[in-house]
C-alpha cells in the first residue's frame, strides 16, 4: 500500500499557498495563523514547527510571490531584444496579475513592523529585476523608474479591479490598447469566477 502522508516539504508548500490567499484577503494584522493552518489542513502547532513565527511565515510567502514573479519575467524575455522584451514582461506581468491572490497580497499584505529590519530579503525580487532590466535589457535609470512605476499601477489596478468602474477616468489609466484589453480579460476572469462578489462581501 503506497503512503500518502505529506512530507514536511510538501507541507510548507501547502502552507505558502493558504498563507498567500489568507494575507491577501486580510493583510498582515487581519490574518490569524489558525486560518492559515485551517485552509492548509495542518494544526496550528506543526504550522510553527515548519515556520516558527507568523512573522517567518509572512516573509517566506513574501519571497515565494516575489520569486514567482521574476521567474514569469524572465521567461518572457527570452531570446527577444529589449523592445520586445518590454512589452513581452508587461504582458507576463499581467498574466501573474490574473491572480488575485497574487496581486492583492502585493498591494494589501504589507510587511509588520519588526520585519523592516530583514528589508534586504523583502526587496530582494526587487533588485533582481532591476538587474534584468537594467543589465539585459540596458534601460536608463528614467526608463527603469517607468517600468516600475507601471509595475505597481497594475498591480493596484488589479487587486481593485479598477477596469469595473466604467467612467472614462477610471478605464483611461492603463495606456495602450493591447494592455487595457488584457485588463480587462482579467476583470471579466474575475467575474466570471465569482472573485468580484466575494471582494466585495469580504
Amino acid at each position: 500500500m503506497v503512503s500518502t502522508r505529506q512530507t514536511a516539504a510538501e507541507r510548507r508548500v501547502a502552507v505558502l499557498s493558504a498563507a498567500v490567499t489568507e494575507f491577501a484577503k486580510s493583510g498582515y494584522s487581519g490574518t490569524s495563523t489558525d486560518a492559515i493552518a485551517i485552509r492548509a489542513g495542518i494544526s496550528q502547532p506543526y504550522l510553527f514547527r515548519l515556520f516558527g513565527t507568523k512573522k517567518d511565515l509572512f516573509i517566506a510567502t513574501y519571497d515565494q510571490v516575489g520569486t514567482r514573479i521574476v521567474k514569469e519575467l524572465s521567461r518572457a524575455i527570452e531570446g527577444l531584444d529589449r523592445e520586445e522584451a518590454m512589452q513581452a514582461m508587461g504582458m507576463a506581468y499581467l498574466h501573474l496579475m490574473q491572480d488575485p491572490r497574487c496581486s492583492r497580497f502585493r498591494c494589501t499584505a504589507t510587511p509588520p513592523r519588526q520585519a523592516i529590519r530583514d528589508r534586504r530579503r523583502l526587496s530582494k525580487d526587487f533588485e533582481v529585476l532591476w538587474h534584468m532590466v537594467k543589465d539585459k535589457l540596458g534601460l536608463d535609470q528614467e526608463m527603469i523608474q517607468d517600468f516600475f512605476a507601471n509595475g505597481m499601477l497594475i498591480s493596484v489596478m488589479s487587486a481593485i479591479d479598477l477596469l469595473s468602474v466604467k467612467e472614462s477616468w477610471a478605464q483611461s489609466i492603463c495606456p495602450g490598447s493591447e494592455k487595457f484589453d488584457a485588463m480587462m480579460a482579467i476583470s471579466e476572469a474575475r467575474k466570471g469566477n465569482g472573485d468580484v462578489a466575494t471582494a466585495q462581501a469580504s
